[in-house]
């Protein structure tokens, strides 16, 4: 089956980087369990933050495995700004895991991990086409995230302001350059419809398996026995997949990318957007940012 049948796109949203931003991630009021002292959730984002410097590394290495041969002018522009905003990614996500550092976390253990899966393991394991299909759904889960982050039932409500900020800006930007490895992968990865459904079939198994084995640690590190543990686990997944929780304002878009001739950019529904664009305009501040949007969408 191929998967080359575009929709044209209505949507589509330059892809802007933005660097040097200041998000405060050293400052005091931070608490270990910034999610509302829920040790569940706030390690459970920890966790994912220590996955992105190198889940951004693995996804820049796999899309540059085709750079050599694209030609087309606004695709090489897009790979070159895609880069720019992954590199300001890691760097941020770096400066919050640096928090976790001070905080006696081994952080470079959980870093080596994902990256000896991703960049040593899968790299020399799959081919370069199914690693960048690896990577397209993996940049799938990042920008429909959106839809929870921005959502009316306010999953990052609890959150410190600092940090809720870090991952709006971050699903913002996802957003912005979510079709860039899919087009790369299907226009010149020549990956078809059933490897890369098949791939975001791995990636929705291997995304939460390195959450949940980093998150694990990260409790242990806190202190927690494993019957306590257990209790935060048992409440946190429902937190998860509750309705009005985490991942239900996702789903329907998670199953769209199943749609033979499914491209991104046939998503127009991008909840925040707007919003956060405006505001970030205006100020040039992410912090303030995130709140005025919260305002603007009625969410404060």
């Amino acid at each position: 089956m191929t998967d080359n049948m575009k929709t044209p796109s209505t949507g589509v949203h330059p892809i802007v980087p933005r660097e040097k931003l200041q998000f405060n991630l050293d400052d005091p009021s931070i608490g270990k369990h910034w999610m509302g002292n829920d040790a569940f959730q706030s390690r459970f984002w920890d966790a994912l933050s220590l996955t992105f410097p190198p889940g951004e590394k693995y996804f820049m290495n796999c899309v540059r495995d085709f750079r050599d041969q694209i030609q087309d002018p606004q695709l090489l522009q897009d790979i070159k700004d895609f880069n720019r905003q992954e590199a300001q990614h890691s760097m941020v996500h770096r400066q919050d895991n640096e928090r976790l550092r001070r905080q006696g976390v081994d952080v470079d253990k959980h870093t080596a991990y994902v990256d000896d899966m991703l960049n040593k393991g899968f790299r020399a394991k799959y081919s370069k086409g199914y690693n960048l299909a690896i990577t397209s759904a993996l940049e799938h889960f990042t920008s429909i995230i959106a839809h929870s982050l921005f959502d009316k039932r306010d999953v990052m409500k609890q959150a410190h302001p600092n940090v809720r900020a870090m991952y709006s800006w971050h699903a913002i930007e996802e957003v912005e350059h979510k079709a860039v490895a899919y087009d790369v992968m299907v226009d010149y990865a020549k990956v078809g419809y059933f490897k890369r459904a098949g791939a975001l079939v791995h990636a929705t198994f291997l995304f939460p398996k390195i959450i949940f084995v980093i998150q694990r640690q990260l409790m242990i590190h806190d202190g927690y026995t494993a019957w306590q543990r257990l209790n935060l686990m048992r409440k946190g997944i429902w937190w998860l997949i509750k309705p009005g929780g985490l991942l239900q304002p996702m789903l329907k878009h998670y199953w769209t990318y199943y749609k033979p001739g499914y491209h991104p950019w046939q998503e127009t529904e991008q909840p925040g957007y707007e919003q956060w664009l405006a505001a970030f305009n205006a100020s040039g501040d992410p912090i303030k940012a995130s709140e005025q949007t919260r305002v603007d969408m009625a969410l404060a």
